[in-house]
């Protein structure tokens, strides 16, 4: 992005000369902040302005580094080491940039030109921005801030001598403002014991930011504030007795965003939190036990299996007993639910807060929730502001537009949800159809609300339409990446498709690449599907509820008009044959877990894109099935081998594009793959008994994903130079000793997974040939002796090895993670990438020094464990005592190591 221009006097309202000296002070009031362009590392949390010689090396000093201590990232500008008069661009971006500003008002502050510039800039940071200023007066009263007497006088009066008096004026303003904001008296604080004080400081920042665990929430916010307030009033701010909250309104109302911000308000004064969302949606997909699962892994902090609810209510009241819980039931809609998660609070200790949203008051009563509270529609005003920031992304709507986004608003009954689809839809339309929405909006005033949504999906092309629909029925919290495939081969062009339904809000991706759909949305998808014919399900193009998928096949009567089917896990152990699936011509989706086909389906499901198989049989009685036009093939969790029956059936879907063998224990060598060339995913982790790949796999010239994790694999084939598509090779976990020389040859791999390869005992010379790899990860590796030459532009590095140095680093110059682990025998590292931003040493006995560690100056996370020779080391106490606090940087007692692989992610 370009920055080019300048800020003239006029359109500051500057023209006036006399007003010279103050318009300096404003243009670099008004210079952005552009990044890396205008500031140098990120953005702080907290400001610290103070005067040096009052108070730099005590209370300063120790209130800088128990907020660093506690993980926040801090700014203390030592402006006693500046030279000249103004202020700089780089000054006041810190202060921009930083959430919190604390002025550390003291008996020198008012003489230093320095602070009182900071202290102005921070005020007009609070007024334009919201920033938070937390003054604290260190042995003064607010009044002598506000009328100025004495020594303060004296200072304010010898700075009218040498500046401007509008300048001057401005800094008496800040200082009566500041004088009136909430802070801190140090000697009123525990009779002026600056321990206690700062105690209390931190408390409050941390609350501030809310740092802790806190759930995404639009940034669209409107009037959310006065509901938080109001149901904060009714909570014991000491949290003493165990309260059940609920809330309760219409669908799209904005109950679970609601939930979510006063679940961040709350968080930080719980350390046992859960979120457990969608329960409706859940509970009929995968079952009440699924939820209870989900409860306990948030709230213990580890998976625990549960195989009925009774089992899971046990657990719940044995280990939740003695803990205080912040837990948020999101969506739900049946009183068996509580009963098998949360009863009547009983089950934890007392300071407990259950959040529960529901569109049903019933719930809550049943419930017998502590504050019932009914979320009503947004006023006009509101609507106004929410429909602007989606449809102009500004807070008002343009003056050509007032009228007809005001007539707008005032049929969508305040909804917020609507109003940010309707509003998106909109965003950058032509008049006409603004003209034409309205038109439509008039016609249904008193419809639902997915009568009203309804005009946005109304609006989409019908590749568009299809793709929603099948989110909504099928995909909702699915990789974007696997459907992507099956729409691909259906010719309904999910890259465009997928785009236009992100900005016209109608899904959501998330962080994670996971598709994801409000509630109400989900329901006109499916409501869409159910009006094909309302009496008979076999007349629609859907089938996602899996009872009545079961009617329409076991009574045979399946139609061409369906086209995607999900038996769920009712299909388990059933048998079906090929003349119950003959009608379906259109099939091009099926999901059938642990069903048994028979019968000859010759001819049969010629258009089937995904099968999902999961827990398919051993033994393979359906002759003829050839899917010939199959992208997504899942068998994981199957009991089939190399020689199961199937395999030379499937030999005919030539368009497959990925296999997902995940978890079948029964294979030992993988089948001949040659027939799959365009193949892209292919999926082989947990194939615990899985010895020998099969030489076709080097032949899967189009392979773009490998994975082999926790296998009994123990060499790759030379072959696997020929795969110049692949950008991830997945071998962890596996007895593989040595990397084919063949491996250089992969040009386009960018991640290569290679930890706990724990006979692994070296590397191919010719890895530094890799020219796309990004992340290499070798920890856990406990024989690996030596290293060559590693490729440049890696960005991520772990290592476990036994020999006493590392090759250089250095030249790794784009390296932002480097972790070291376990190297038992290393004694030494060269010189470092100094734009490493995060550093991990564990286990490393006999490493004695880091040669430029205070060279590191984008350092952000860093961790020393279980180092006893470098603990002592004069870098790194150097290295803690000062740099770490001038960097803000917050040491981990125990590195993020990624998390164990976990078959069912796959």
């Amino acid at each position: 992005m370009s920055h080019s221009g300048s800020i003239s006097m006029e359109s500051l309202g500057l023209s006036d000369g006399k007003n010279l000296a103050l318009s300096k002070a404003r243009i670099l009031d008004n210079v952005v902040c552009w990044g890396d362009e205008q500031l140098n590392g990120n953005a702080y949390e907290v400001f610290l302005s103070f005067r040096g010689k009052d108070t730099r090396k005590g209370f300063t000093n120790y209130l800088y580094s128990s907020l660093v201590d506690a993980g926040i990232h801090v700014f203390k500008d030592n402006n006693e080491l500046r030279v000249g008069e103004e202020i700089g661009a780089e000054l006041l971006c810190s202060i921009t940039q930083s959430t919190i500003s604390i002025p550390i008002i003291s008996e020198n502050y008012v003489s230093s030109k320095w602070c009182l510039r900071e202290l102005v800039h921070m005020l007009k940071c609070k007024r334009s921005k919201g920033q938070i200023v937390l003054p604290i007066f260190y042995k003064m009263e607010p009044s002598q801030v506000r009328h100025p007497t004495g020594r303060l006088r004296e200072a304010i009066e010898a700075h009218k001598k040498n500046t401007e008096e509008i300048i001057v004026k401005e800094w008496e303003e800040a200082l009566k403002e500041v004088s009136s904001l909430k802070g801190w008296e140090s000697e009123k604080i525990d009779n002026g014991h600056e321990g206690a004080l700062v105690k209390i400081v931190v408390r409050k920042v941390m609350a501030e930011l809310k740092r802790l665990f806190l759930l995404n929430v639009p940034k669209q916010l409107v009037g959310i504030d006065d509901h938080v307030e109001q149901i904060m009033s009714r909570i014991d701010a000491k949290f003493n007795g165990t309260r059940i909250i609920g809330i309760y309104g219409m669908g799209g109302i904005g109950k679970t965003t609601l939930a979510k911000v006063l679940y961040n308000k709350l968080s930080s004064h719980f350390e046992n939190r859960s979120f457990v969302a969608n329960i409706r949606e859940t509970s009929q997909c995968k079952g009440t036990e699924f939820l209870q699962k989900l409860l306990i892994s948030d709230i213990v902090g580890s998976s625990i299996d549960v195989s009925n609810i009774d089992e899971g209510v046990d657990i719940i009241k044995c280990q939740f007993a003695s803990k205080k819980v912040l837990i948020l039931l999101d969506d739900v809609d049946d009183r068996t639910h509580l009963n098998a998660l949360i009863k009547d609070g009983n089950w934890f200790e007392l300071g407990s807060i259950v959040i529960i949203t529901t569109r049903s008051k019933r719930i809550l009563d049943e419930a017998r929730a502590s504050y019932m509270y009914q979320l009503n529609e947004l006023s006009f005003d509101q609507s106004l502001i929410l429909f602007s920031r989606h449809a102009f992304r500004n807070d008002f709507p343009h003056s050509y537009y007032e009228a007809i986004s005001s007539e707008i608003v005032s049929t969508t009954g305040g909804l917020p949800l609507f109003l940010e689809v309707v509003g998106s839809f909109l965003c950058g339309k032509k008049e006409e159809v603004w003209k034409d929405t309205l038109k439509k909006l008039k016609k249904v005033p008193d419809k639902t609300v997915q009568e009203k949504l309804k005009i946005s999906y109304e609006a989409l092309d019908d590749e568009e339409q299809q793709i929603f629909l099948d989110i909504a029925c099928f995909f909702i919290g699915s990789r974007k990446q696997n459907p992507t495939y099956m729409w691909d081969a259906c010719s309904f062009l999910p890259g465009r498709g997928i785009e236009v339904l992100s900005l016209m809000s109608l899904i959501k991706i998330d962080k994670e690449g996971e598709l994801m759909m409000h509630d109400q949305l989900r329901d006109l998808g499916r409501e869409i599907v159910r009006l094909e014919n309302p009496r008979k399900p076999q007349r629609r193009s859907r089938l996602w509820n899996s009872e009545e998928a079961l009617d329409v096949i076991d009574r045979n009567r399946g139609t061409r008009k369906i086209e995607a089917l999900s038996l769920g896990k009712y299909g388990m152990g059933r048998t079906y044959a090929a003349k119950q699936l003959k009608k379906m011509t259109n099939l091009r989706f099926l999901q059938a877990d642990g069903v048994d086909f028979i019968g000859d389906f010759q001819s049969l499901l010629p258009k089937l894109r995904w099968l999902q198989w999961k827990g398919c049989p051993s033994n393979f009685a359906a002759d003829n099935f050839h899917p010939k036009k199959l992208a997504v093939l899942d068998l994981s969790n199957s009991a089939i081998s190399e020689d199961w029956g199937g395999w030379d059936s499937l030999k005919n879907a030539i368009e497959l594009k990925i296999l997902n063998l995940t978890d079948c224990d029964f294979l030992k060598r993988t089948p001949d793959l040659s027939t799959f060339k365009r193949l892209e995913i292919l999926t082989l982790a947990c194939c615990w008994n899985l010895e020998v790949l099969h030489p076709s796999v080097g032949n899967l010239a189009s392979l773009i994903e490998l994975y082999l994790a926790r296998t009994l694999i123990t060499e790759l084939p030379e072959s696997i130079g020929n795969l110049q598509n692949l950008r991830i090779l997945c071998i962890y976990g596996t007895g593989i000793m040595e990397l084919p020389h063949a491996i250089g040859m992969l040009k386009n791999l960018e991640k290569l997974e290679v930890w706990d390869c724990k006979n692994l005992e070296r590397l191919p010379s010719n890895i530094c040939e890799l020219i796309s790899l990004k992340e290499l990860f070798l920890d856990r590796c406990e024989k690996l002796r030596e290293l060559p030459k590693l490729p440049s532009g890696l960005t991520y590095l772990s290592i476990t090895r036994q020999g006493r140095s590392l090759p250089h680093l250095s030249q790794l110059t784009r390296l932002k993670m480097l972790a070291l682990r376990d190297c038992h025998r290393l004694e030494c590292v060269p010189e470092l990438p100094i734009g490493l931003s995060e550093l991990y040493i564990v286990g490393c006995e006999k490493l004695k020094a880091l040669t430029n560690l205070s060279d590191l100056k984008h350092l952000r996370r860093f961790s020393l464990y279980e180092c006893p020779s470098l603990e002592g080391s004069l870098d790194v106490l150097n290295f803690r005592r000062t740099q770490m606090g001038e960097l803000g940087l917050k040491e981990i007692d125990f590195p993020p190591w990624g998390l164990e692989f976990s078959c069912e992610q796959t």
